[in-house]
């Protein structure tokens, strides 16, 4: 049975609209954050023929605990949120656009939740970018993942010292990717904070330019 919580809330876009677009981008929000605060971001992408959807977390939290805790105490929220990403990727394929056109990325809470997509439904995917975040596992007890990304291209960006993000968890979600076919960049950044920098933003960029001009 699907779990309404999430389910309810709306998606918003910028872009492109899907029936014109030759990619399309699922950005997910932080804590505390809202979709338009992660579709602002659209705009430093500069690609102007690409679908961005970004759905609302219901409260503006996809799952209440830390992504470290052991994964009971994160439903029946973890999992309603994972079935909104299902229903927009149908949505976005409904539209013609598959998923090797399609990318993942999302900020702190938001990134955790798209890398952990990911690696419980791996297949090509156009990218995946984890900005401030790490695979949610199942917090005390580590999740065995199966399947492959098959080369799909994977971002980790984070500061070396987040404070919300340990540096630990976010070096095993790359190890992690990687054995599950990730093409995988993880970049630590000394002080950074947590917060998304230049160096993320081109890296983004020129991504999803060259997959969007194939």
């Amino acid at each position: 049975m699907r779990s309404p919580l999430h389910d309810s809330q709306p998606v918003y876009a910028s872009g492109k609209p899907l029936e014109e677009a030759r990619a399309a981008m699922v950005m997910l929000h932080g804590r505390g954050a809202d979709a338009e605060s992660i579709l602002a971001f659209a705009s430093e992408f500069r690609q102007s023929d690409i679908a961005y959807l970004a759905p609302q977390a219901a409260n503006h939290t996809w799952y209440p605990q830390r992504f470290t805790a052991p994964v009971a105490a994160n439903e029946p929220w973890l999992t309603s949120a994972l079935e909104k990403i299902t229903a927009i990727l149908e949505h976005i394929g409904l539209a013609g656009i598959q998923p090797e056109r399609t990318f993942l990325l999302g900020f702190s809470q938001g990134a955790c939740l798209a890398l952990e997509y990911a690696a419980r439904h791996p297949r090509r995917y156009g990218g995946l970018f984890g900005l401030s975040g790490a695979l949610i596992e199942n917090g005390d007890q580590p999740r065995v993942y199966t399947g492959s990304l098959a080369g799909t291209p994977v971002f980790l960006g984070c500061s070396d010292a987040d404070v919300h993000i340990p540096r630990n968890r976010v070096e095993r979600s790359a190890v992690l990717l990687k054995e599950l076919g990730g093409n995988v960049t993880l970049r630590l950044y000394p002080g950074l904070g947590h917060t998304v920098n230049d160096d993320e933003i081109r890296f983004v960029r020129d991504l999803i330019s060259r997959t969007a001009d194939d």
